[in-house]
């Protein structure tokens, strides 16, 4: 019997999934906040993408930090010192009355999902499988995990729609209190022995990553990951909404996209374990480019953003188990959360371009057109840098790490 169907491994899948999908289902929705916050608040949209900024800012600068401490003293403590950090950016942002508490609960919540978002999540479910299927166990959690958007985007669009915002985070507070429980089971792999290496201080993790020209390409493809995923998140509903499309699509849009992902990203865990993964991730990036392209370069529908969504939730998150799947094998699971958080830096400062730059481009221009153009030019640059210079220098020679598996 393999460690993907003992008793002990199941409720650590379970619980990194559920953990998981709560905690990036919500962040992935922030962007539906974005029209009636700013209205509320007598905001722009520069504003309020600038606390999604310093969400995404302080999410890339504690993510390796966290994962090396994680590493040291325990997952389970990491995980659940998130959801109660969570918890409380909630309330900050229930409390919110301007661009400071909106930008302090950012803050705040981009701290809690470095602790429980696809790092850790992915480290536990890694460490909780054997190698010979590790790519597919990931690629099934990270399905898993998209359950989340596909439930609360629509549940959320409802609640904006008749209610005041702050309901909107008041249920968001309810999911984070949901959490608790599942952060204690993703806790017990912290009970499961790991291969007796000397453990690496977080330089020395640091010099390894440096040195490794594969790991040093992902993580600057890994940019572009952020900026395109962020952009869409963030800026889809306020698109929608100022070419007149009802509010709901984009809470639909966001739906299909994380109902999708679930096929998307258990069929990229289970391609990674039979193709190489830099090879798959290359693809994505090219495919994600000519998506975003085509959309927006038609009069948005609801048909076509509806078919958006659906050929964008193919290619969402199904990079999560590609990437955490390559970087246990260039480094091994012992510091793979670090590993994880380090090219996690890089792809935060995308997501913040993503982010924030897409506000500030649509405040001075009064479009997206500059936006999504430079998306799509990054997203190909991309593809074609992982195709040709993500892989082995020569052909079946690897270049292994000091660290064991």
């Amino acid at each position: 019997m393999t460690a993907t169907t003992t008793p002990k491994a199941l409720p650590i899948l379970i619980g990194a999934a559920v953990t998981m999908s709560l905690a990036m289902g919500m962040r992935q929705c922030l962007g539906l906040f974005l029209p009636p916050v700013t209205h509320g608040l007598g905001l722009s949209a520069a504003d309020f993408t600038f606390a999604i900024a310093i969400q995404n800012v302080a999410w890339g600068v504690f993510q390796a930090p966290i994962g090396s401490l994680a590493d040291k003293y325990g997952i389970g403590r990491a995980v659940l010192g998130g959801v109660l950090l969570y918890i409380a950016a909630m309330i900050v942002m229930v409390m919110a009355n301007g661009i400071a508490m909106l930008a302090l609960s950012g803050g705040m919540l981009g701290i809690a999902v470095a602790c429980t978002g696809s790092s850790l999540a992915m480290t536990a479910a890694a460490r909780a499988s054997t190698p010979e299927r590790r790519s597919f166990v990931l690629g099934v959690v990270s399905a898993f995990s998209s359950v989340g958007t596909l439930v609360i985007a629509p549940v959320l669009q409802l609640l904006l729609a008749h209610w005041n915002w702050r309901i909107g985070v008041v249920l968001f507070l309810a999911l984070t209190i949901v959490m608790l429980p599942f952060a204690f089971m993703t806790g017990r792999v912290d009970r499961i022995p790991q291969p007796p290496v000397r453990r690496t201080t977080f330089g020395e993790s640091l010099q390894l990553a440096i040195q490794s020209r594969r790991f040093m390409v992902l993580c600057c493809t890994y940019f572009v990951c952020g900026l395109n995923l962020i952009f869409i998140n963030t800026h889809l509903p306020n698109y929608l909404a100022i070419c007149g499309q009802d509010p709901m699509l984009a809470a639909n849009a966001l739906a299909i996209i994380g109902g999708v992902n679930i096929v998307g990203s258990w069929l990229a865990g289970w391609l990674g374990g039979i193709y190489p993964k830099h090879i798959l991730l290359g693809i994505t990036f090219l495919l994600r480019s000519v998506v975003v392209a085509v959309y927006f370069m038609s009069p948005p529908s609801e048909e076509n953003t509806l078919i958006f969504a659906a050929a964008m939730g193919m290619i969402w998150l199904g990079v999560i188990p590609l990437v955490s799947g390559l970087v246990a094998e260039l480094f091994g699971t012992r510091t793979m959360a670090t590993m994880l958080g380090l090219s996690f830096v890089v792809h935060q400062a995308g997501s913040v371009l993503g982010a924030w730059g897409g506000g500030v481009i649509f405040t001075h221009f009064g479009s997206y057109d500059l936006a999504w153009r430079f998306g799509v030019t990054a997203g190909a640059l991309a593809g074609v840098v992982l195709i040709l210079f993500g892989g082995e220098t020569i052909p079946g020679i690897r270049r292994r790490s000091a660290i064991a598996v």
